[in-house]
């Protein structure tokens, strides 16, 4: 007799998120977009990733080299596109006309403020372990979502949606808490609890502590009206695969720093042999 397989915890959680926006979301219209989208407010799922396994969606196939590449790009501090460039072409549209990503969160980490955020959070918790003060912020409230008439903001083609995380350690593990002021479900939950979750693993290993908890919360949790069909198709799936514990590459953080090329790959390969997805849903078009 065979093992027995259910959903792996991720998929179940994801997918119940899902069914919920679509049964009990209000449909509103987004000025923004012209997009009609369902959404609830104040949605956050934890995945403890010692017995969860790693966040990673089978219930449709995902393009997993693009999150982490991104990762790794955030790491680096870069706000131009050279290095992911190599790997995705995903952040494209969003570039400026002087060649950058304004609000690159990497670059918002390491240098938009004045002071690398990473660096100094790595060093605090290695003096301060039990520190309730390693806090990230990607958002500037000087300038981001500050633009419209008789506002002053500079209008950009993106604005950061996980825009703080924090990072605690407790009985020596890592807990990551991402906060999230809106999430597209279909595409941005997935990918974002990929790549922070990685983040986490990252700066486990840095801080030489094993990864915890991921918490991810959303202010904003909506379906795009062009979305909702998927969305039934997704409720309607079933995927048995065991949760995944992948053996990551070690010192992943400071591989990243240096623009290690070969780091991509090795993290995509510790992922390749035990990722089993169902057929990818097709229609989930991006909404800029």
């Amino acid at each position: 007799m065979g093992i027995l397989y259910y959903m792996t915890t991720f998929d179940t959680i994801y997918q119940n998120i899902i069914k919920k926006i679509m049964e009990e979301g209000v449909e509103e219209l987004n000025e923004r977009t012209g997009h009609k989208l369902k959404m609830l407010p104040g949605i956050s799922f934890q995945i403890d990733v010692e017995k969860d396994g790693f966040p990673i969606l089978t219930l449709r196939k995902n393009p997993i080299k693009s999150p982490i590449a991104e990762q790794v790009w955030f790491i680096t501090g870069d706000k131009d596109t050279n290095f992911l460039r190599k790997y995705t072409k995903m952040w494209d549209e969003f570039i400026e006309k002087d060649g950058t990503i304004t609000s690159a969160y990497g670059y918002r980490w390491r240098h938009h403020f004045g002071r690398d955020q990473l660096d100094q959070l790595v060093k605090h918790l290695k003096e301060e372990p039990h520190s309730r003060q390693g806090i990230i912020v990607t958002w500037d409230p000087a300038d981001d979502g500050l633009y419209g008439k008789n506002l002053k903001g500079t209008y950009k083609k993106n604005a950061p949606c996980p825009f703080a995380f924090t990072a605690n350690i407790i009985n020596e593990r890592l807990h990551l808490h991402n906060i999230v002021r809106s999430n597209d479900m279909m595409l941005g939950c997935p990918f974002d609890t990929f790549g922070f979750c990685l983040l986490m693993y990252a700066l486990a290993q840095k801080l030489e502590v094993k990864p915890g908890t991921y918490t991810h919360s959303i202010s904003n949790a909506h379906i795009y009206d062009n979305h909702y069909e998927g969305a039934r198709e997704l409720i309607k799936r079933k995927n048995e695969h065991p949760n995944i514990f992948p053996k990551l590459p070690e010192n992943m953080y400071d591989r990243a720093e240096k623009k290690d090329e070969k780091l991509v790959n090795e993290i995509y390969e510790s992922f390749a042999p035990f990722y089993k997805p169902n057929d990818p849903i097709l229609g989930l078009d991006i909404v800029k």
